[in-house]
């Protein structure tokens, strides 16, 4: 597999170290150490699959390239667009090059405490599910204020909400989620740096709260049933991260409790590409059905934040 690398940001440059020798060039107007500065220069004999690590304005031109001349892609979430015409676009021209992969890369889904949590959830041990509040802060306020595209628009919301929205789909197999926004602030930001927003049913409710301003990076979720709960607290890559399952005692009493404690460098970014991977390889296929309802989702709290 010989794939292209497009922008040599932070993302860029991981995902070069993760693809090792499968990288056979990459593309960067901007940075030096490129092999080229534009997609167009690219031979395409050179490349079977590239990794899109680009600005979110230009994403969907890239992909659409890409798709046109037969390549496979991964590109960094979210998968933005224009509009949502132009991404119904997309998925038509997916659908006409049925031979190729587009995968949208939300590479938490490889966290192993958040496959413990589908796997629970799956197996419907905590019974009717009754909340789900997740938190996920960094402390990159000040990087994204210098950035020359990242302050803009949603901010935080498109950031880290998108990774928390997909989360919910990946947990709860279902996108039937009525989000609303109930706090959106700029602290030190020009978009916003701080958000809540909340989806009160159906069950579970769900609660996600992101932040830029959380000045040790943490990440911590509850999830309420009726027969337990379940927590997960830090990502590998902040380490160690517990996950913890408390099965309820009736009518009242100490749940029996377990406990799995995962420390290890991020594993994510390698298990993500192996899985884009394996996709090419075995022909499995994604649609845009998550992709367009996150940009539906992220839109209309956009209406209700703080710009």
């Amino acid at each position: 597999m010989r794939i292209l690398v497009i922008g040599l940001g932070v993302q860029g440059i991981k995902r070069v170290k993760v693809a090792g020798s499968d990288v056979s060039a990459t593309v960067d107007p901007q940075n030096p150490s490129a092999d080229f500065k534009l997609i167009d220069d690219v031979p395409l004999n050179a490349y079977d699959a590239a990794i899109v690590c680009t600005p979110d304005l230009e994403k969907l031109r890239i992909i659409r390239y890409l798709l046109v001349n037969d390549k496979h892609v991964l590109v960094e979430k979210p998968l933005w667009a224009g509009s949502k015409f132009d991404l119904k676009g997309l998925a038509a021209l997916l659908t006409e090059k049925s031979n190729l992969v587009l995968k949208t890369a939300y590479n938490h889904r490889f966290e192993p405490n958040f496959i413990e949590m589908k796997n629970l959830i799956q197996s419907g041990e905590l019974g009717k599910l009754y909340s789900c509040r997740m938190f996920y802060g960094n402390g990159t306020a000040e990087l994204v204020r210098n950035s020359e595209w990242r302050d803009k628009g949603a901010g935080v919301l498109s950031d880290l909400g998108s990774h928390l929205l997909d989360t919910c789909f990946f947990w709860f197999e279902s996108n039937d989620f009525n989000f609303k926004t109930l706090a959106s602030n700029n602290y030190e930001n020009l978009s916003p740096d701080h958000v809540i927003i909340s989806s009160e049913s159906p069950l579970p409710r769900i609660e996600l709260e992101m932040t830029l301003c959380m000045w040790r990076n943490h990440f911590t979720c509850d999830i309420i049933g009726s027969e337990g709960s379940a927590h997960i607290e830090s990502l590998c890559k902040w380490g160690p991260s517990k996950f913890t399952h408390r099965r309820r005692i009736f009518p009242a009493g100490k749940p029996l409790e377990t406990e799995i404690v995962q420390s290890m460098d991020d594993p994510t970014w390698k298990l993500e590409y192996e899985n884009f991977r394996t996709s090419i390889e075995v022909g499995k296929k994604d649609t845009l059905d998550k992709d367009i309802w996150l940009y539906d989702t992220l839109k209309e709290l956009e209406k209700f934040i703080v710009v």
